[in-house]
């Protein structure tokens, strides 16, 4: 959970900031079983598969990384989109691991990367660094038309 300040964000010399809309990303990690094939397991209930899941959740490495639940989320019909002159605010979470938010064509022109917004933001970052269990925040305004691809920039798990 996120709370906003109630006397709005602010920059690092206290001024005010405005954004047009705000974007929820919420980056999920998921641990899906295996069979002896290679194929995913299905269980009849949750609590079927707990045993096997901690296994999988044990080894560290997610059988699937997705934005807002599923693979597209936010591409297509789905995508975030702003117009040229918007000033956009995007909040990401991810609840386990941590994560590097890049925008690419764009940049964060002020960024709370762990959500405090009583610290002043950072300003000008072209990625930052979300610690797991942690909601981030950052703004941008776009400056010109085109398609931005928001990324986690951990490129090593591509």
């Amino acid at each position: 959970i996120m709370v906003l300040p109630r006397d709005g964000l602010k920059d690092g010399a206290g001024k005010p900031l405005r954004y047009d809309q705000v974007f929820y990303v919420g980056e999920q990690d998921f641990y899906i079983p295996r069979d002896e094939d290679g194929n995913f397991k299905s269980y009849e209930s949750a609590g079927d598969g707990y045993d096997d899941m901690l296994q999988v959740m044990r080894t560290l490495t997610p059988t699937h990384e997705v934005f807002n639940g599923a693979v597209g989320a936010l591409t297509g019909e789905n995508a975030m989109k702003a117009k040229v002159g918007e000033t956009v605010l995007i909040i990401h979470s991810q609840a386990n691991r941590d994560t590097r938010p890049h925008l690419i064509g764009g940049h964060g022109d002020y960024v709370w990367a762990t959500g405090k917004f009583r610290n002043a933001p950072q300003v000008d970052l072209e990625t930052w660094h979300i610690p797991g269990g942690c909601a981030g925040a950052a703004l941008y305004t776009f400056l010109q038309p085109g398609i931005y691809a928001y990324v986690n920039h951990n490129l090593i798990e591509a």
